[in-house]
């Protein structure tokens, strides 16, 4: 990746510099003709992977008020740029263009931090500059050679005469070399000749701002792919840049499930990555491994290996459903049971209570299933949980500690993870009985029995009619916070026939919650904060206090929507899509939640990764969302149920993926859909 101001100088400092394998290769690259910086007129990027700065230069004793000269440079993140000087005069220009080069070859994530090296003294090669250090080498070369090279000072100089009309251009090249590596390889790229793991959808709609947003987004996904070097093929997304430019388990299946509608590639090539990276064995079997993540000023940090171990689920259920091979599903199949497995090894037990068909329990919660064991049937492998563990009983906690850590430092139920764990629930039993394996009626009878304690122990009735507790520590001790990871209770996944589970709320709490979420309390008018706007603890650019998540909005846009409330829906829609045409299309993974004022952008965020695989993703789900496409590839039917109020106006969306053949589908300014493609082994309904 390549970071530099809008005037395209490359300066050293902050994170300017051109990096490779999380290496800064190049700190310095800044350009003056003449002695003189260029007036910086424009900086933009033309794609993920590309940007153009455009500056201008008075040739000195020029009469004319115009600028003779001006400079494009064209800069690609693969650490090759290219600069043009043009005459516009008329008069001939001579005069010294003047490269300065350096770097310190330091880490990303030491330079992250604040850590700044000093620039290492170059080296003249044929062509360019060169720098060595312990682990790596740097080196420039440019085209056409320069006249002079000055290793002290790291500076390229030409001597450029112009004529008039004409134009010059050299072509700058970093490279980065590596000492030998023992071990395994790390990960690498898309390679070259391997394709993106999606089709190219084509929007054509009524609101200016959706195919823009759509294109844009799909764009910056492509250049946040990368691969383990022993499987170039199966790609997954990295969480974004220049913050987190590497795996994080549950972004990249949040990635690849929102992307479903444009194929299955992208979940089956992350699913089989995290596949390799689960643990078989020992406390943690069955988990997907993944960091503790900062839970705002009112939860503690939470452990992302909960949400991917339940993500993995659903991703793999879902992706089934729009189309991925049987085959490939049954070859994930053993991972999706391990992760099941320890879902069941972490739920704290409950006393034995009737199930929801009336069968007494055996000492432990309503519909909790397999007996004594965690290796109960559809559940293979995990300890044994004899006793009763401290916390919030019969609720899913931290799937990422042992019993022993949850033992001895209890942590809360959060609100999100119940739903997650009630989602994969379901969806493993979906899978567990289409392929012929034990336990699915067990998963079910469980996530009724959750669905049961969570009503009564997660809402709390309030003056506004009530709402859920962000988290619980025991029957009798919700944690009160307001928080944007209500949205996850909207998140309900797909079924059969096209149809959406059932929730762990009911419609009337349901319908409190969507009013809830379009107050200013909550809604900004650029979406949604994560956390409300009353509590004293709020902070408008806090990651988890205030500042607004893209992909948690688009989650309770399509959420409400599935539900039935599209005019709340529509609202945080129209302030999505307002703060996308403020980003260009491009939206950061958050920006800051302060109250929408006529006439002023929303405020970036200055930890934000832009582009964000979750952000990217998340606007293919909103489109996607909308249109009401719902696969059910096994039972050869496909359902579309667009938003009746049509709130993108007459949508084409084409260029879709059900049962991996093209899938077209035409909404109308009145919500009737026609599908206009789709494959012929489909049974087709519309509303």
């Amino acid at each position: 990746m390549a970071l530099s101001g809008l005037d395209g100088q490359l300066r050293g400092q902050a994170l300017h510099g051109f990096y490779r394998s999380g290496v800064r290769t190049l700190a310095r690259m800044e350009l003056r003709l003449g002695g003189m910086e260029p007036l910086p007129l424009q900086g933009t990027l033309t794609s993920a992977a590309e940007a153009r700065f455009v500056g201008a230069v008075r040739v000195p004793g020029d009469p004319d008020p115009d600028p003779a000269l001006t400079v494009e440079r064209l800069r690609h993140a693969n650490g090759v740029e290219t600069v043009t000087v043009r005459n516009t005069g008329s008069r001939p220009a001579r005069i010294p263009l003047e490269i300065t080069l350096g770097t310190d070859l330091g880490q990303l994530a030491e330079i992250s931090a604040g850590q700044r090296l000093a620039d290492l003294p170059g080296q003249v090669q044929s062509a360019g500059l060169r720098w060595a250090g312990p682990q790596h080498s740097a080196s420039v070369a440019a085209r056409p050679s320069p006249h002079a090279v000055l290793a002290g000072a790291g500076v390229l100089r030409w001597d450029l005469e112009v004529q008039p009309g004409a134009r010059w251009s050299v072509e700058l090249s970093t490279t980065l070399e590596t000492s030998a590596q023992t071990g395994p390889r790390p990960p690498t790229g898309r390679g070259p000749g391997v394709p993106l793991p999606w089709s190219e959808p084509e929007v054509r709609c009524d609101d200016t701002r959706t195919a823009p947003l759509v294109a844009r987004s799909l764009d910056a996904l492509g250049g946040l792919l990368i691969a383990d070097a022993d499987r170039p093929t199966d790609l997954y997304a990295v969480s974004g840049a220049p913050w987190r430019f590497g795996l994080t388990a549950a972004d990249a299946l949040w990635a690849a499930r929102l992307t479903l509608p444009l194929g299955t590639r992208l979940a089956a090539g992350t699913l089989r990555a995290l596949a390799r990276r689960q643990a078989t064995t020992g406390p943690q079997a069955g988990v997907v491994p993944g960091p503790l993540r900062h839970g705002g000023p009112e939860l503690p940090p939470s452990c992302t290996a909960t949400e991917a171990t339940l993500l993995f689920v659903t991703v793999l259920a879902e992706a089934w459903r729009w189309g991925l091979p049987r085959q490939e599903v049954a070859e994930l199949l053993p991972a999706a049971e391990r992760a099941l497995a320890a879902l069941r090894s972490n739920v704290t037990d409950a006393p034995a209570t009737a199930g929801p068909d009336g069968a007494s329990g055996d000492g432990r919660s309503a519909g909790l299933p397999f007996g004594g064991t965690a290796g109960g049937a559809g559940v293979p492998g995990g300890p044994e949980t004899d006793g009763a563990l401290p916390g919030p009983v019969g609720f899913v906690t931290d799937l990422g500690r042992s019993a022993e850590e949850r033992a001895a430092r209890p942590v809360p139920a959060r609100c999100e993870v119940q739903a997650q764990a009630h989602r994969a629930a379901l969806h493993g039993a979906e899978l567990l009985e289409a392929f012929g394996r034990p336990g699915a009626a067990e998963w079910r009878s469980w996530a009724a029995g959750l669905r049961e304690r969570f009503r009564e122990q997660f809402w709390i009735d309030d003056l506004s009619g009530g709402r859920p507790a962000a988290a619980l520590l025991a029957p009798d001790r919700p944690l009160p916070a307001v928080a944007s990871s209500f949205v996850h209770l909207l998140d309900l996944g797909l079924a059969a026939e096209g149809d959406r589970h059932e929730g762990l709320l009911d419609r009337e709490q349901t319908r409190v919650l969507a009013q809830r979420l379009v107050t200013p309390e909550f809604d900004c008018g650029w979406g949604l904060r994560t956390l409300s706007a009353r509590s004293p603890r709020f902070n408008p650019l806090g990651h988890r206090s205030g500042a607004v998540r893209v992909h948690e909005t688009a989650l309770a846009v399509v959420g409400l929507t599935e539900a039935g409330f599209e005019r709340e829906a529509g609202i945080l829609l129209e302030g999505l899509l307002d703060a996308s045409a403020q980003f260009e299309g491009r939206l950061p993974e958050m920006y800051a939640g302060e109250q929408r004022v006529a006439g002023c952008p929303p405020v970036p965020h200055p930890s934000a990764c832009r582009p964000a695989a979750l952000s990217s993703a998340a606007a293919v789900h909103l489109v996607a969302g909308l249109a009401g496409v719902r696969p059910d590839v096994p039972s050869g039917r496909v359902t579309v149920r667009p938003a009746s109020t049509a709130p993108l106006g007459e949508l084409e969306l084409g260029g879709l993926r059900v049962a991996g053949e093209p899938f077209s589908v035409r909404i109308s300014r009145i919500g009737v859909a026609v599908v206009e493609e789709a494959s012929p082994t489909l049974q087709l309904g519309t509303r």
